[in-house]
């Protein structure tokens, strides 16, 4: 994954921090699906009326990538479907990614901020992926570098991130 981008990135977050619905999946856990879900092969998960469930195609890549440059993961969703949430993340074998998972109604700044004092990361220490800019705005606030997800995470907008990142950390 080495490219001309990566090589321009000079200062790298300590922790990255990843919304779920439009984010990490492309739905809404709490309306669009029905779970419980469970697996039906190695690589199939289905929700409880059989309809096969999907991530963004980049996820698994762009989560082993940010483990191998040492990046600690978090999730901050502000889902109901907490339950849906977490069986999810198990199926599609990503808990061994996450240092800290908010999974609950509320603020993404309660979540941050939860996320902050449990992993013991500074709030300009971290980049956060989201695709509804009210998030962006109020994390941008509290001087977390924001991106705003608009079609799914994929490796271009994780380097992207990772580039603004850099620029703003490194003119500090």
């Amino acid at each position: 994954m080495a490219s001309s981008l990566e090589e321009t990135i000079t200062r790298v977050p300590k922790m990255a921090v990843f919304d779920l619905d439009y984010t990490l999946w492309p739905f809404w856990i709490d309306t669009h699906v029905n779970p419980p879900f469970h697996k039906s092969g190695p690589k199939i998960v289905l929700d409880f009326t059989g309809r096969k469930i999907k991530h963004y195609p980049d996820v698994p890549q762009i989560l082993k990538f940010l483990q191998d440059k040492n990046i600690g993961i978090s999730v901050a969703s502000r889902t109901g479907e907490i339950d849906g949430a977490e069986q999810l993340i198990q199926l599609f074998g990503w808990d061994k990614y996450f240092q800290n998972k908010q999974i609950y109604p509320g603020s993404k700044v309660t979540h941050i901020n939860k996320i902050s004092k449990k992993c013991n990361i500074k709030l300009e220490d971290m980049i956060f992926f989201d695709d509804e800019q009210r998030n962006i705005d109020d994390l941008e606030r509290l001087g977390v570098v924001s991106i705003l997800v608009k079609n799914g995470m994929t490796m271009e907008v994780l380097m992207n991130g990772l580039k603004k990142f850099s620029d703003i950390r490194s003119n500090v």
